[in-house]
């Protein structure tokens, strides 16, 4: 008979991108748990990263991609690349662990979050795009090969409504909106900074008990670089899913002190032009003050089309919607 582990923590790297966010994201998790860590990891990873993620994660396991390839649902999100998610499914052939809670890789762990363990299958928390949809990047699950094939069965035979593993999962367990509130998780457990701008007064109050970040949109932690002159992290400042300064500063001073050493001793990558070595090059990083660099100023428009943006979505989050200047707003407010 196998052997059947407690509890396990899951996440998914598809690419070697991916995979710098899984070492953070591992990295985090063994600052507040001593519960297996596994990571499942497609054959695009490099053969070098696959061995830095052996040095963060118990049990580093090769899937198979699977990929919905269903462009019509996948441009409604915008994200063509969200088709490979459905490789997620593969977690529910962990049958050596008796639970596990999946995160997605672009999370973080604030806190001990080891109560989830007592949660049902299939706990989550509401999505901040459609609360009675869950999101899927964090949620608590049963590893089980019956499910697995069901699952697959479902994605073959109906698809998904997003074309990625969301919809799926959604229209899988499909009784959380109305039936079983007791798998709702809080959202402190999987909180976005997307949402952060949405309900800053949520936030304000919240905010300081947040257990999960997790970094939602197409622009990723990792897709930003340090500038060591300007001391800035920098990045397409026009994208409207901007990331809170505070997380994206904590994300890096993770990377930059626990994963870049791992990374440059197995040529992951390389030392920075600056010529300094890469111990030097780590230190001057994780004592770096991290900003998003300002965007031009936006031109004026109207209060009128200011609204009708914010009610499509649109909101200038770089701009007249920052984080800073809406704080200000409310505070004008609540004196």
């Amino acid at each position: 008979m196998a052997w059947i582990w407690d509890c396990a923590f899951v996440t998914l790297a598809t690419n070697d991108s991916y995979g710098k966010g899984a070492l953070v994201l591992g990295s985090s998790l063994r600052k507040h748990t001593s519960h297996k860590l596994a990571v499942l990891i497609t054959p695009q990873v490099s053969d070098s990263m696959r061995k830095v993620l052996d040095k963060v994660y118990d049990d580093v396991r090769v899937v198979d991609v699977l990929d919905s390839k269903d462009s019509a649902h996948l441009a409604l999100l915008e994200r063509p690349e969200l088709g490979v998610t459905l490789t997620k499914l593969h977690c529910w052939t962990l049958t050596q662990y008796a639970k596990c809670v999946f995160m997605d890789a672009d999370t973080v762990v604030l806190q001990n979050i080891d109560d989830l363990f007592e949660r049902e299958e299939l706990s989550a928390a509401p999505d901040p795009g459609w609360p009675d949809c869950f999101n899927s990047g964090v949620f608590v699950f049963q590893p089980s090969v019956e499910t697995y094939k069901q699952l697959l069965h479902k994605a073959t035979e109906e698809g998904s409504f997003d074309g990625g593993d969301q919809g799926l999962l959604n229209s899988f367990f499909n009784t959380w909106a109305t039936k079983e509130i007791h798998k709702h998780l809080p959202f402190i457990y999987n909180l976005s900074s997307i949402s952060i701008y949405s309900y800053l007064p949520a936030f304000k109050a919240f905010g300081a008990d947040a257990k999960v970040v997790h970094f939602l949109g197409k622009v990723k932690p990792w897709n930003y670089t340090y500038d060591s002159k300007t001391q800035t992290v920098k990045g397409d400042v026009h994208d409207q899913t901007l990331i809170h300064p505070e997380f994206l500063s904590l994300w890096w001073d993770i990377y930059t002190s626990r994963i870049l050493p791992l990374l440059t001793e197995h040529g992951v990558v390389k030392d920075t032009s600056t010529g300094l070595k890469a111990e030097e090059v780590t230190e001057a990083m994780s004592q770096m003050s991290i900003a998003v660099a300002p965007p031009p100023p936006p031109p004026s428009i109207s209060s009128e089309e200011r609204r009708e943006r914010w009610e499509q979505g649109q909101a200038d989050y770089m701009g007249a919607d920052s984080y800073e200047n809406i704080k200000k707003k409310l505070d004008t407010y609540l004196q």
